[in-house]
């Protein structure tokens, strides 16, 4: 997929936010902002996109979202649980309605057996209700398309949460 075609399904999640009045935030490790430039790329996106996070540090996911740095410390910044952290730390940092996180391993380095390139863990939380979350082995494909994956594949996981 293309950063163009992410930008396209961008607009049409923005357009069904607006249409219940909903408000999106992200936090993005991996991405590094990618979902939302995504997000932004539309006139008039500020009354769906709260605000984001770029969150690439492990200190950055503490200071900005509470995640736990005993969380980090024990599962590692790529863990499903450290994702669904992030989610809910951005929920709680803004006054967004859904959430969504990402973090992973882009390449081309910082893969290890247990936690190889291309693994990314994506959650989404929803004020007052669920927190989902998605892990995804996109492979050793290459960091722009590992970060374009991840992208599309986060903004799919929040839509279906948005329902």
């Amino acid at each position: 997929m293309t950063y163009d075609e992410i930008v396209s399904q961008a607009a049409e999640f923005l357009g069904e936010l607006r249409s219940r009045t909903l408000r999106i935030v992200t936090a993005e490790s991996c991405t590094g902002g990618l979902i939302a430039a995504a997000l932004t790329e539309t006139a008039g996106s500020s009354d769906v996109f709260e605000r984001g996070f770029v969150t690439y540090s492990n200190e950055a996911k503490t200071e900005l979202l509470g995640v736990p740095a005993a969380l980090v410390a024990r599962e590692g910044a790529v863990s499903e649980a450290v994702a669904r952290a992030m989610a809910e730390g951005a929920l709680a940092h803004s006054r967004a309605d859904l959430s969504v996180a990402v973090t992973g391993v882009a390449g081309p380095g910082g893969g290890t057996a247990a936690k190889p390139v291309g693994l990314v863990h994506i959650a989404a939380a929803r004020s007052g209700g669920a927190t989902v979350h998605r892990e995804c082995r996109f492979g050793d494909i290459g960091r722009r398309p590992v970060r374009l994956a991840t992208a599309e594949a986060a903004l799919a996981l929040v839509r279906r949460l948005a329902g």
